[in-house]
C-alpha cells in the first residue's frame, strides 16, 4: 500500500501548490495535447491538479483521477463541484465513477478509478491517455516504478513539485543541519513503492531515465516559498499561511525524530523555537521543488 495523506493537509497545502507550478512548463504540455486529451492524474488526491490545470486547457477534455484511497475520490468529486459551481459553471453526475464540468468550450469528464500506484503502470488505462500526469508524487516512488513507467509511456509524462533537496528555514537556527539531515533520510525511506523513495533525487531520476528512452526532458522551478512578512503570495489569508508554516516545520521535526532517536530533545527544541518564529511572525520558509515534463520521441 502507498502512503497515504490526509484530507486536511491536502487541502492546506493546495493554494500554495497552484501558486509554485511552473506556468511555462504547464504550457509546453498543453502544446503536445490534442483537441480533446485525454489525462491521467496519478495520486491524484482531492484533484487539485484538476483544478489548476482543466482551466488552463479550457476545451472539453477527459480526466481519470487515479488513487488508492475512495475517500480522496468522493472529496475530489465534492471539491470539484463545490468550486466549479462558485464560478457558475454547471455539474452533472452521469453516473458514481463519472463527473461533467460544463465549461463553455466544452465539458471536462472527469472519472476516479481507485488502485494502488505501487502497481503502475500495469493497473493504467494507458491505451486511451494522451498524458499521464502527477503532482508531489515522484519524490515518494522508487527507482525500478519509475523505470517502469517510463518503458511503458509513449505520451507526455509531466511531474509537477518534486521535491529537489532545498529546504531552507529564516532565520537560520543553530539545529537546522541536524533536522534536515533526520528529515534527508525520511525522505528516503520506502513509501509503498517496492523500494527507497527518490526524494530529493526525483528531479534528476526523472531526467536520466525518460531521456535514455529518447524522451526531450525540460523543468522549471515550483518552489514554496513562505513569508510571514511583507507581501502575502494569499491576499487575505494570514491565518491559512500561520498553519501552512507551521504544518511545514511540525513535519520536519516530526520525520527527523523518526531518524534521530538520541537527538529527541534537541529536535523538540527546534521545533519550539519555530514555533514561537511562527507566532511572531518572523519565520519564513523556502522549500525547492523542480516541475518536469517528458515529451515522448517523434515517430
Amino acid at each position: 500500500m502507498t502512503e497515504a495523506f490526509d484530507l486536511d493537509w491536502l487541502d492546506l497545502r493546495e493554494p500554495f501548490d497552484a501558486i509554485a507550478r511552473s506556468e511555462a512548463l504547464a504550457a509546453q504540455l498543453l502544446a503536445l495535447l490534442p483537441a480533446r486529451p485525454r489525462l491521467i492524474d496519478l495520486g491524484s488526491g482531492t484533484g487539485s491538479l484538476f483544478r489548476w490545470l482543466a482551466p488552463r486547457i479550457g476545451r472539453a477534455q477527459a480526466w481519470t483521477l487515479v488513487d488508492h484511497d475512495r475517500e480522496m475520490a468522493e472529496a475530489a468529486f465534492d471539491t470539484i463541484a463545490d468550486r466549479a459551481g462558485q464560478v457558475g459553471l454547471k455539474v452533472t453526475f452521469p453516473n458514481r465513477k463519472t463527473l461533467l464540468v460544463h465549461a463553455p468550450g466544452g465539458a471536462w469528464r472527469v472519472e476516479a478509478l481507485a488502485a494502488d500506484l505501487a502497481d503502475a503502470p500495469g493497473i493504467l488505462p494507458l491505451a486511451n491517455a494522451d498524458a499521464v500526469l502527477s503532482s508531489a508524487l515522484c519524490d515518494l516512488v522508487s527507482r525500478p516504478w519509475l523505470e517502469r513507467m517510463a518503458a511503458a509511456l509513449r505520451v507526455p509524462f509531466y511531474a509537477a513539485l518534486c521535491v529537489d533537496g532545498r529546504e531552507r528555514f529564516l532565520p537560520p537556527h543553530p539545529l537546522d543541519a541536524r533536522v534536515l539531515a533526520g528529515f534527508r533520510r525520511d525522505q528516503g525511506r520506502d513509501k509503498g513503492f517496492g523500494g527507497s523513495a527518490l526524494g530529493p533525487l526525483a528531479p534528476a531520476a526523472i531526467a536520466a531515465t525518460f531521456g535514455a528512452r529518447g524522451f526531450q526532458v525540460t523543468s522549471a522551478a515550483s518552489d514554496w516559498v513562505v513569508r510571514q512578512r511583507g507581501a502575502s503570495p494569499l491576499p487575505g489569508l494570514r491565518q491559512h499561511n500561520y498553519r501552512f508554516v507551521s504544518e511545514l516545520a511540525l513535519g520536519h521535526a516530526a520525520a527527523a525524530r523518526r531518524h534521530d532517536h538520541r537527538g529527541l530533545r534537541s529536535i523538540g527544541a527546534w521545533a519550539d523555537a519555530r514555533l514561537k518564529q511562527i507566532s511572531g511572525r518572523r519565520l519564513a520558509v523556502r522549500i525547492g521543488h523542480r516541475d518536469l515534463l517528458a515529451a515522448p520521441p517523434r515517430r
